[in-house]
Parts: C-alpha cells; sequence; structure tokens
C-alpha cells in the first residue's frame, strides 16, 4: 500500500482505535464516480452526511473478477487527486435489478435532487458513458446497492 495511505491509515486508527491494524486491501481503496471531479463531489457529500449510500454494477464486478463488497467491510476513499479522505463501513448490501432500486434507497445516494428519477437518470447515464462491459443497459440488470457509514473523515 502507498505510504501516504499507510500514514492515513494509522492516523485513523490513532482516532479509532476500533478499526482493524491491519490496512484494508488494494481492492478496498478507492475513489466514487469516474471523475476527478465527480470523485471530489461526491465525497463533499459523504463528508457533509449527505451520501450514505451507493450503487455499482454487479456486471462490472463479474468482468473484472472483483469480489462484491460485504457488510461490515472497511474501505478507504480516496479524493480526486487519489488523496486518502475518509474510512467508510458498510452496513448494508442488497443486490436488485435496475428497476426495483428502491426511492429510500436513491435518497441516501444523496445526488441532484433525490429522487428515483434523478437516481435512474444519472445511473443510466452512468453506465451508458463509464462502463465499458459488453452489454447494453437493460432495466433488469443487477445492482448492487450498498449503504454505509463515515467512521473516519479526514
Amino acid at each position: 500500500m502507498p505510504a501516504d495511505i499507510s500514514a492515513f491509515w494509522r492516523e485513523a486508527r490513532a482516532a479509532v482505535p476500533t478499526l482493524p491494524e491491519a490496512e484494508p486491501g488494494d481492492d478496498r481503496v478507492w475513489a466514487f464516480g469516474a471523475t476527478k471531479e465527480h470523485a471530489d463531489e461526491l465525497l463533499d457529500l459523504v463528508l457533509a452526511g449527505v451520501k450514505t449510500g451507493t450503487a455499482s454494477y454487479l456486471w462490472a464486478y463479474e468482468a473484472e473478477g472483483e469480489q462484491l463488497p460485504e457488510v461490515g467491510q472497511i474501505d478507504v476513499i480516496l479524493d480526486g487527486s487519489g488523496a486518502p479522505r475518509a474510512v467508510l463501513q458498510n452496513i448494508s448490501l442488497e443486490i436488485v435489478p435496475f428497476d426495483e432500486v428502491t426511492d429510500e434507497h436513491a435518497h441516501a445516494e444523496g445526488e441532484d435532487d433525490r429522487t428515483l428519477a434523478s437516481w435512474r437518470r444519472i445511473h443510466r447515464d452512468f453506465y451508458e458513458q463509464h462502463v465499458g462491459l459488453d452489454r447494453p443497459f437493460r432495466d433488469d440488470m443487477p445492482m448492487v446497492c450498498e449503504r454505509f457509514r463515515v467512521v473516519y473523515p479526514a
């Protein structure tokens, strides 16, 4: 793990001694969104307590051979420049079709006007612009819907 992540983890553990001693693996260090600006915008919502949920595409996990998130898992969240800014803990996870994501989850994601209609528009646009899978968008595509809490904000 890069030195700045290691230093950040030591700082986070000093503030929250219940965090595990072992640093999260590289697969647990990430940024929201697909651009620097999007990462910073979404991180700001997290740090302000507005964004308490996120959603991703099950097909992307499958295509990249990545493990699905788990309840209780700890993640280090980066800003758009790659600097560590927060430690999150996953508190719930549900896999549902895109067209069955709830109003409650859309509100928890904290984006735009926080409505389900807005969430659907934003996530469909994101999928079509930034997710390079050999599968077209579908209303029944499986979504990995997570809820999280901020354990440590930098």
